[in-house]
């Protein structure tokens, strides 16, 4: 079932998997003001979805996932403008912020602000066309929601250096090599892999799937000992599910367990 959220945002849901498409491709999926709008529109109607239960992210056309912000939009505005802007709340902590496992698949450009897009979701599927990149560098700038963080705690900080330094792009290979890319695949494949692997997401409980994620991501931010600390609290929480019970029970009963989400 297709909703278009906006002319430029889409949404196709698929049983328990909502797919995201970004369509303006004639801009390479630019974000601008209305773009980054419409996506947070989409995930908190998503994430508000009881059906849903994952998403996938991508970029309409042949050429690009996302090839960054609309620089031409931020041009004329003053630094205390941009100040502004960034104390509104902002694309990359939405996307980052959705409670569901959420898949971007990648293909063509993914630079600037479309790496961060790509960096707030939860698995980067990328066919071999992908080039990813932090290009603020070649403008004077540096990256300002992600680029810097995200990305340096997911291949570490010298990868993410070498990255923000140069303004090189990197090809699908060396992306997935340093850990940027958790799955690649063949041209034109990445919508068909990332959808299979929605799939093996989505036979699961909705809690442990939140609950997993929201584990993941505290380690991100806390050290080992808390870390460790939080999850014992949060696997208390999905034993203490319905949906945990009921997996458990269908385990020792020998049958496939139905999980509701709650």
């Amino acid at each position: 079932m297709e909703e278009r959220v906006s002319d430029t945002v889409k949404v196709t849901r698929d049983g328990a998997i909502a797919l995201i498409t970004l369509d303006r491709p004639e801009k390479l999926n630019a974000l601008n003001e209305a773009v980054r709008q419409q996506l947070m529109e989409a995930v908190d109607a998503l994430a508000a979805d009881d059906e849903v239960r994952v998403a996938i992210l991508h970029g309409a056309g042949e050429k690009a996932f996302v090839a960054g912000a609309d620089v031409a939009e931020f041009a004329a505005r003053t630094a205390q403008e941009q100040r502004e802007v960034y104390q509104r709340r902002r694309v990359y902590d939405a996307v980052a912020a959705f409670p569901k496992p959420l898949i971007a698949a990648v293909h063509g450009f993914c630079l600037g602000g479309g790496n961060e897009l790509a960096l707030a979701c939860d698995v980067r599927v990328a066919d071999r066309t992908a080039r990813f990149g932090q290009a603020e560098i070649r403008i004077g700038l540096i990256p300002g929601a992600g680029g810097t963080q995200r990305l340096a705690r997911l291949v570490g900080p010298g990868q993410a250096l070498r990255i923000a330094l140069s303004g090189d792009f990197i090809d699908a290979e060396e992306a997935h090599r340093i850990g940027l890319v958790e799955v690649l695949t063949d041209e034109g494949k990445h919508l068909e892999a990332a959808r299979e692997l929605a799939g093996r997401m989505a036979r699961w409980s909705p809690v442990s799937l939140r609950l997993i994620k929201e584990s993941v991501r505290a380690a991100m931010e806390m050290p080992l000992s808390a870390g460790l600390a939080y999850e014992r609290e949060l696997f208390l929480a999905a034993f203490a599910s319905e949906d945990g019970r009921e997996g458990v029970r269908a385990f020792v009963e020998k049958r496939t367990p139905e999980f509701r989400g709650r």
